[in-house]
C-alpha cells in the first residue's frame, strides 16, 4: 500500500453498492442517506470512507488495504483535522506503517432488524427523566466507569432502567444516535455488580432492543470485541456478528 496525497474524491459513498455487502454494516446505518451538505468521503477500490469533522475522525469500511489507503488520504489531506479513525479490522498496522498510531480498541460493530424473545425480566423496565440523571450518573460511575454515553447527553433519546425492591438502580442503559445518520444505537448498558447473573441485563437490553426495532426498524450497537459475555447475550438476542472494527488515534510519522 502506497501513501497518496491526491485531492480526496467526494463521489457518494452509496456508489459502489458497499452498504449491501457482509462487513459493511457500519456504511449502511452509520452513513446518512442521502450525503449530508458539506460531508467530505472518500470511495473506490472496495472501500469507502468519511469524515465526522466535528471529532476529527473518519470511519471507513470495505477492504482492509483499501479502507487503511482512504484514511491515510485523509491524514495527508486534512493533517490538522484528522485526529483518530475506526475501520475494518488490520487496518490499525497497515496505517501504522505510515502514521504513528495509538490507543487501538477492537470493537464489532452489531446490529438486528428482528425483535428478539420476550424476557421475563423486561415487565420490570421503566423509562427514566431528566430528574433521574444524577442518580443514573452516580450509579454509571459505580458500575461501569467506561461508559459510553452519560446522562444530558444530546444524542440519547432515552434512558431506561430496572430498579430492585429496594427501589434503587440495579440496572440502566440508553438509546443514542449515531451521529451522522441518526440510527438508534444501544449505549451504556450496565448492572449492579452485586446482582449479576440475574438476567437483569438481559432483560434490559432485550427491551431496548425492541423498543429501537418497534420505532425505527432496527437497532445497533458497538462491543467491545473481548466481552465474552456481552457477546453471547447480543448473540442470543439476534444482533449481527460481521463487522470487527478497530480505533485508534492517528499522529504524523
Amino acid at each position: 500500500m502506497q501513501a497518496t496525497t491526491l485531492v480526496p474524491r467526494t463521489s457518494d459513498l452509496f456508489s459502489q453498492g458497499l452498504e449491501r455487502r457482509t462487513g459493511a454494516a457500519l456504511l449502511r446505518f452509520g452513513a446518512a442517506r442521502p450525503r449530508p451538505a458539506g460531508r467530505i468521503s472518500w470511495s473506490g477500490d472496495g472501500a469507502a470512507a468519511w469524515l465526522d469533522d466535528s471529532r476529527g475522525h473518519v470511519w471507513s469500511v470495505g477492504e482492509p488495504v483499501a479502507a487503511a489507503g482512504l484514511i491515510l488520504r485523509a491524514a495527508q489531506g486534512f493533517p490538522e483535522r484528522v485526529r483518530e479513525f475506526t475501520g475494518p479490522r488490520g487496518t490499525d498496522a497497515l496505517v501504522g506503517r505510515h502514521l504513528t498510531v495509538t490507543g487501538r480498541v477492537e470493537w464489532i460493530f452489531r446490529w438486528t432488524v428482528e425483535e428478539p424473545a420476550v424476557h421475563p425480566a423486561e415487565h420490570r423496565v421503566v423509562v427514566l427523566g431528566d430528574e433521574h440523571h444524577d442518580e443514573l450518573l452516580a450509579f454509571l460511575n459505580r458500575h461501569s466507569p467506561a461508559h459510553s454515553t452519560g446522562p444530558g447527553s444530546a444524542d440519547v433519546s432515552l434512558w431506561a432502567a430496572i430498579r430492585g425492591a429496594d427501589g434503587e438502580l440495579v440496572a440502566c442503559g440508553a438509546l443514542s444516535s449515531l451521529r451522522d445518520s441518526g440510527a438508534p444505537l444501544m449505549a451504556s448498558v450496565a448492572t449492579d455488580a452485586r446482582r449479576r447473573g440475574q438476567g437483569l441485563g438481559a432483560g434490559l437490553t432485550s427491551w431496548l432492543t425492541r423498543h429501537a426495532v418497534r420505532r425505527h426498524g432496527f437497532c445497533t450497537l458497538w462491543q467491545l470485541a473481548d466481552n465474552a459475555p456481552a457477546e453471547r447475550l447480543y448473540s442470543r438476542l439476534g444482533y449481527r456478528n460481521e463487522d470487527p472494527c478497530v480505533s485508534a488515534r492517528i499522529g504524523s510519522s
